[in-house]
């Protein structure tokens, strides 16, 4: 029997299998409001058979967004536009739906990717001022962010608790927190972002203090029944930066507080990273922080073919892999996962008969007659 399609679950969230949906940014928001185009592409993903689809970051406050275009949940408009979105795609698929809480710090008030993925200058149509935990700007030739106050951080970890309670009313089955990728929390926990003396900065005890207080409220807010994780940069990649033994002492901090599983990619916080990227790179780094956390944990990262995922998940070194970018080239990528390693996968009854002659029990409770 296949263990990547083997039932699992996150907290007490049950799961058809062990293949989840990474999130992926698609700067295609309106005011932070989900579209049409949210609609076709979680649509496409939510038909995929994965066990778990995670929503793209989500902007909790209007400056915590990456670009002008980022999802949003920090509004009653961002709210409604995303359970239209929701609705279709429940009509349609059993597919468990997380949400991936974030904020960018000094990343925010870029362009998309297409654009050129920069800093929005000064006096430039779409600019905003940055926050961070220090005024210290991602990159040499960027403007350096302001500093958040004991008023500003009161206002991030509201504006994560107002998102969470939209989640509860939406209906989602569980919150990942933004940890990683050089956004806002993973600049609290590096030493290359956080310069600050106060209690939030120094120490490791010190910088890992924010995160952990947002997880608490995070946590607070949302239903006690639907789990809660974060995901982390469990190294920057750099010398003297955020590496996996301060991922674990994280880890270990957020397990003490009810943590229901953390996903473990790298790196984002400096240009100056240096990433040896080769087939499942992070893959090491997430076998570590389970071994030493004993929190279930989802790896990603250059996970692309099917018998890889398998031996990832069958030889221990996580309990689930995060698809991302194999899946928007191949949205029916567990599809195709599953009939490589002769497992079942949920699909449409609409697309039963599309199963090829040698997969004939491809699909659960498929029916094969045809008009």
């Amino acid at each position: 029997m296949s263990q990547l399609f083997s039932p699992w679950q996150i907290g007490q969230l049950p799961l058809d299998n062990r293949v989840v949906i990474a999130p992926m940014c698609q700067y295609s928001a309106v005011d932070g409001n989900a579209t049409d185009w949210h609609t076709i592409h979680l649509g496409h993903l939510a038909l995929s058979g994965a066990g778990l689809l995670i929503l793209e970051a989500t902007a909790v406050v209007p400056e915590g967004r990456i670009t002008p275009d980022d999802l949003g949940l920090y509004s009653d408009d961002n709210e409604a536009a995303l359970a239209r979105v929701l609705k279709a795609v429940r009509a349609y698929s059993p597919i468990k739906v997380a949400v991936q809480l974030g904020h960018a710090g000094r990343k925010a008030s870029s362009r998309a990717p297409w654009q050129g993925g920069d800093q929005i200058a000064s006096g430039q149509p779409g600019h905003w001022e940055a926050v961070a935990p220090s005024a210290v700007p991602h990159g040499a030739t960027e403007e350096p962010p302001l500093a958040l106050d004991a008023a500003g951080l009161a206002r991030v970890k509201q504006g994560f608790v107002q998102a969470a309670e939209r989640c509860a009313r939406l209906g989602i089955d569980g919150l990942e927190i933004h940890g990683a990728h050089g956004y806002l929390l993973h600049q609290f926990l590096s030493p290359l972002a956080n310069r600050r003396t106060d209690e939030y900065g120094g120490s490791l005890e010190n910088r890992m203090r924010f995160p952990l207080e947002v997880f608490d409220a995070v946590r607070a807010a949302f239903p006690a029944e639907r789990p809660v994780w974060i995901r982390v940069s469990a190294s920057d990649w750099v010398d003297g930066g955020w590496d996996v033994e301060s991922t674990i002492a994280l880890g270990q901090a957020l397990k003490a507080r009810g943590c229901d599983a953390i996903h473990v990619s790298s790196g984002g916080v400096s240009p100056q990273q240096k990433i040896a990227i080769g087939p499942g790179y992070q893959v090491p780094l997430a076998q570590r922080v389970k071994q030493e956390t004993g929190l279930p944990t989802i790896a990603v990262g250059l996970i692309t073919e099917p018998q890889q995922a398998e031996a990832i998940v069958a030889g221990g070194e996580a309990d689930a892999v995060g698809i991302a970018r194999a899946v928007l080239y191949d949205p029916r990528w567990p599809w195709h996962a599953a009939a490589a390693l002769g497992a079942q996968v949920d699909a449409p009854p609409q697309y039963w008969r599309s199963q090829p002659s040698q997969f004939k029990s491809l699909f659960k409770g498929s029916r094969t007659g045809q008009r």
